[in-house]
């Protein structure tokens, strides 16, 4: 699963399953673009690939942002010369509530940055991605695609439902220009996306469920770890997936098979 000489946008890349992604494709030698929101974590990322012999680029974006979409991708370019594959896998958890008590504003920001920014990173590529084919990753989530049970999740799960629709809408309408776009359903990973949630009152509003002794069944209740979805990206963007677009793939140990 080589990656010699293709350039890389991933979002997110300062930590978590971005950062992990990052290391991994610039490892199987693509050129990497780390994208986000916080310099000093995009630079670690950068520094990390740079010591082990790679070549990467920081680029600070809000990716629910038009204009600033734009112009990161045309800073790639106008390094780069090329882009390849993007990996869309920025995202917020942002409020969990009961429907009557989240904010409309708290609804627009979860789904502007979830499911816009996906939109705008991959719009913006599309042109790029055209000359020479390529690749496209979208991290959603177990959740809104089998699990429905966590009750005050409804901004996030519907925003993770919709990138899934949106891959395979993409999928479709760029399959002539040789672009693959499929979507990846983490369940519990070793990430900091908690540390953007806010959980209000939905312990008052869930539905009593009762789970076996650890919820993941593949490991014993133990989370997966970002360098396990990493792998799974690196695979979709290498040619050792070729012919796969249009797929969304659940790594989550069974977790979602179990309380879905």
């Amino acid at each position: 699963m080589k990656l010699d000489g293709k350039v890389a946008l991933i979002t997110g890349a300062g930590s978590g399953i971005g950062k992990a992604a990052a290391l991994l494709l610039a490892q199987a030698g693509a050129r990497v673009a780390a994208l986000g929101r916080t310099e000093d974590e995009l630079q670690k990322t950068v520094a990390e690939i740079k010591q082990a012999g790679g070549e990467s680029m920081s680029l600070l974006a809000d990716i629910s942002r038009p204009d600033e979409m734009k112009r990161v991708v045309e800073q790639i370019v106008e390094r780069y010369d090329r882009l390849d594959i993007v990996f869309a896998n920025a995202g917020i958890n942002g409020v969990w509530a009961p429907l009557e008590e989240l904010e409309p504003d708290e609804w627009d920001k979860t789904l502007g940055i979830n499911l816009k920014g996906t939109f705008l990173t991959v719009k913006y590529a599309i042109p790029h991605l055209k000359k020479r084919g390529g690749s496209v990753i979208v991290t959603a989530s177990v959740n809104g695609t089998r699990i429905f049970s966590n009750t005050g999740a409804t901004a996030y799960s519907c925003s993770k439902a919709a990138q899934v629709a949106f891959t395979k809408m993409a999928a479709l309408e760029l399959a002539k220009h040789r672009i693959r776009v499929n979507v990846i359903c983490p369940g519990a990973i070793e990430t900091d996306i908690d540390e953007n949630t806010e959980k209000r009152d939905i312990e008052r509003e869930k539905e009593p469920v009762e789970f076996p002794h650890g919820k993941i069944p593949l490991t014993g209740g133990e989370p997966g770890t970002a360098e396990q979805v990493a792998q799974l990206v690196l695979f979709l963007a290498s040619d050792a997936s070729s012919h796969i677009t249009g797929t969304e793939v659940w790594i989550d140990g069974a977790e979602s098979l179990l309380m879905g």
